[in-house]
């Protein structure tokens, strides 16, 4: 009984532009897919999810470099670049799942993409959040700036006084000297005024009138304020450094602190937004949801086509795909035992004439 030969049934069927497109975009070998019709709409909706998934990754690099950079042509330029890798790595991503060995072999072979996949999910859906809550983030950026502007003011309060303090000091101590040698005075004026009264006390004579205790009064009250200006002359040089010291410690940290000011108010980047929306998930939980919702919508997106792959049954595509590769397998093989055997047979032939001479 002879072999019956099965040969499928090729129908002349016709690809429009848009479903090669399509069919290109999800990776799948195009000479295959137009011998297996049946096959288009599986294909053509993973190219689909590729393509759309390209398209937001493209508008989420775009708005990312637009907050870094502030410029439209470069975020333009690498938003384009960036779609362009995550469209060629998702095409790869589910080019590379195979339909053939065991569905274990299968799910082994799928986890590592999926994980993959779901990676690129997160990074695509970070910067489109940030876009859907602008204002909020916008919001939560100035209490973040605000919160910044006070803990660098109490850090500069801080310096302030560890730079300023040996200077404080010693200014401090002068002025209590100072004020010994202002109150010595004080209490000989007080004594001489008591003395011409005629004010009886412990210090006094109780006689009204400029006697002799009062000019001995007087002569102490006039050592006393000689004692005080010279005092005053001898120290002003040494307070005026102090004071310039002084001034310069306020000066430099305030000047450090208007720069460093600038900067917070330009606290606006990428990396500040992120944690901007940080903070608004961890403050506001109907916006953590929100956020965690967003963030899965993608991470389903991009792991979509490889889970279509995953639990889609054996379809004709496949087969032909295996039978391909097989077939370049056993050529190659074939071609390795020829190379093989004629070199063994050349060897043979080559010893043999060394035999015969």
């Amino acid at each position: 009984m002879k072999a019956q030969k099965i040969n499928p049934t090729i129908v002349n069927h016709r690809m429009n532009w848009f479903q090669k497109f399509l069919l290109v975009c999800s990776g799948g070998n195009i000479h295959i897919l137009r011998k297996t019709p049946s096959e288009w709409n599986k294909f053509a909706g993973i190219g689909g999810i590729i393509l759309f998934t390209a398209v937001f990754a493209t508008l989420s690099a775009g708005y990312a470099m637009f907050t870094v950079f502030d410029d439209i042509w470069i975020s333009v330029g690498f938003s384009i670049l960036w779609g362009l890798m995550i469209f060629n790595l998702d095409r790869y991503i589910v080019s590379s799942i195979k339909k053939t060995g065991t569905w274990w072999n299968q799910v082994l072979m799928a986890i590592p993409r999926l994980i993959l996949a779901a990676f690129l999910g997160i990074i695509i859906s970070k910067p489109l959040e940030l876009k859907i809550f602008e204002k909020e983030v916008n919001k939560q950026l100035n209490t973040i700036i605000q919160r910044n502007k006070t803990q660098l003011q109490a850090e500069m309060n801080g310096r302030i006084l560890q730079q300023s303090g040996p200077f404080e000091t010693e200014k401090k101590q002068i002025q209590a000297k100072v004020a010994e040698y202002q109150k010595a005075y004080d209490s000989a004026s007080v004594e001489l005024e008591k003395e011409i009264l005629g004010k009886q006390s412990g210090l006094t004579s109780g006689k009204v009138g400029f006697g002799s205790n009062a000019k001995r009064k007087s002569e102490l009250k006039e050592q006393r304020r000689q004692d005080l200006e010279n005092y005053q002359k001898q120290i002003a040089p040494r307070l005026e450094y102090l004071d310039q010291e002084i001034s310069k410690v306020y000066t430099n940290i305030e000047t450090e602190r208007n720069k460093t000011e600038t900067f917070e108010d330009k606290f606006n980047g990428f990396a500040a937004r992120l944690q901007a929306l940080d903070e608004l998930g961890k403050n506001s939980a109907i916006i953590g949801i929100a956020a965690t919702f967003i963030m899965g919508l993608f991470i389903c997106l991009e792991i979509s086509p490889v889970l279509v792959k995953l639990i889609s049954s054996v379809g004709p595509y496949d087969y032909l795909l295996d039978k391909t590769e097989n077939d370049f397998r056993l050529y190659a093989k074939e071609k390795i035992e020829k190379g093989n055997v004629g070199t063994d047979w050349r060897i043979e032939d080559f010893k043999e004439n060394l035999k015969k001479e």
